[in-house]
């Protein structure tokens, strides 16, 4: 599936809630699901700097994919990279450099954070895209 089918899949979801607070209980749910990272990547290189709570993310390449683990102490901020996860995890590098990610602005996302919570979404964002220029400059 593509990272837009994704994206849209997600905004889908979260277009089935009436109001904020269902989305973020949605969101919490699906930070129980995320792909958690192996206790021994959980350093100080892994944690995402910009975000008021811990993020810790890995990337490693298998088939020429990216495959992302994440973890975070805070549920809020684990809904959230588990939705940037799905987005971009099992994708090819070249693929999450170019894609955008109007799919936060539509299910309406950062208008509803806190603002040092927006700025961390966009710094897991910036973070996910330097892995992703970090192994497709390997592969190239």
């Amino acid at each position: 599936m593509s990272i837009q089918e994704i994206q849209q899949n997600i905004v889908d979801e979260f277009s089935m809630f009436d109001d904020w607070m269902q989305r973020y209980e949605y969101m919490i749910d699906l930070g129980k699901s995320l792909p958690l990272i192996e206790e021994k990547y959980k350093t100080e290189d892994n944690i995402i700097k910009g975000c008021q709570s811990k993020v810790w993310v890995h990337a490693e390449l298998e088939d020429d994919k990216l495959v992302f683990t994440a973890d975070s102490d805070a549920i809020i901020t684990k809904g959230i990279i588990a939705i940037l996860i799905r987005a971009f995890s099992h994708q090819k590098p070249q693929d999450i450099i170019d894609a955008d990610t109007h799919f936060i602005d539509e299910i309406g996302l950062k208008e509803h954070l806190s603002p040092t919570r927006a700025n961390g979404l966009v710094s897991m964002i910036k973070q996910l895209k330097l892995y992703a220029v970090a192994y497709q400059t390997q592969l190239n």
